[in-house]
């Protein structure tokens, strides 16, 4: 059985589709006063997957993933998978400055407490946040998705992480469509100025595989000239670092350019931003609602908690 919280109703509908399962009704409201009004409608089965995205509002999505927890632990569920495709305060899994509260430790214990007995993921900023939790984890990969949308939409693309946290990334992506990676480097030149440049890689193609028979080994990749650059990162928030990547790869002759992301969280008018920028597509999956949530982790995230 499936039941979505609001923040992910439709995903957690696709989800059910997938996996041939129930999917129970909730009633969801907020009170004049804000509280907020939670009914299950379905008769509760022992096992039960919750599906609730922790995005802005996130302190509300929060709120409505415990009540729905625990709920469902109180009615007899005797197994509780959680799904938190995006899960809000991750980013915060430790102190940076003295006195932060680590949110992501929080969060997890609130979860765990409430009666979640299995816990999953999408591409967490940090995947030590599974740390903090003691019951069985696991942080889903949205690449494959991604790089099928990626052939769909390119021919020959190079995949570029806009700086070296999103390499990986960029690599994996590339693995799996057979094509060329780079990634932009940051070197601060003195407090005011920071360098920003296209990083030289080197690539030893296996020519005993007949798909790269016509590709040269010891293949440098020094330029997106004349190439179909595709930007990805895991998280676009306010797209000020993608905003950069894409005047790099212009200047550099990227013949065009487009953006991929797990979460688009995109804040304010980051989405105008990025397109005034001078992309051709921007794309996201649906860990979260958005009018560029395109590509649908259903599937996924289907075959993962089975």
């Amino acid at each position: 059985m499936i039941i979505g919280g609001s923040a992910s109703q439709k995903l957690a509908a696709m989800i059910s589709k997938e996996m041939d399962d129930e999917l129970c009704p909730v009633e969801t409201k907020k009170f004049p006063d804000g509280e907020r009004y939670i009914r299950i409608k379905g008769e509760i089965e022992k096992e039960i997957t919750v599906v609730q995205s922790t995005a802005f509002p996130q302190d509300e999505n929060i709120m409505e993933l415990l009540f729905l927890i625990n709920n469902l632990k109180d009615l007899g569920a005797e197994e509780i998978k959680v799904v938190v495709p995006y899960m809000g305060y991750a980013r915060q899994e430790k102190r940076f400055k003295t006195g932060e509260t680590i949110s992501a430790r929080i969060i997890a214990n609130l979860i765990e407490k409430s009666g979640a007995t299995k816990f999953y993921s999408v591409n967490l900023h940090e995947e030590s946040v599974l740390n903090f939790f003691n019951i069985p984890c696991k942080n889903i990969s949205a690449m494959n998705p991604i790089a099928e949308y990626i052939k769909e939409k390119t021919d020959n693309p190079i995949i570029v992480g806009p700086d070296k946290g999103a390499l990986k990334f960029a690599e994996e992506i590339a693995d799996i469509l057979n094509c060329e990676s780079t990634y932009l480097q940051k070197t601060r030149i003195s407090p005011e100025k920071v360098e920003t440049k296209i990083v030289k890689m080197r690539y030893d193609f296996n020519t005993d595989d007949p798909e790269f028979k016509n590709k040269k080994q010891n293949v440098d990749i020094s330029t997106v000239e004349g190439k179909e650059a595709v930007i990805i990162d895991d998280i676009i928030s306010t797209g000020g670092t993608i905003v950069n990547a894409i005047n790099i790869l212009k200047d550099h002759g990227a013949k065009t350019i487009d953006v991929c992301c797990v979460h688009p969280v995109l804040v304010n008018d980051a989405i105008l931003k990025l397109y005034s920028a001078g992309i051709r597509n921007l794309a996201g999956t649906n860990t979260i609602k958005s009018e560029v949530s395109e590509i649908s982790l259903a599937t996924e995230i289907a075959k993962n908690i089975k």
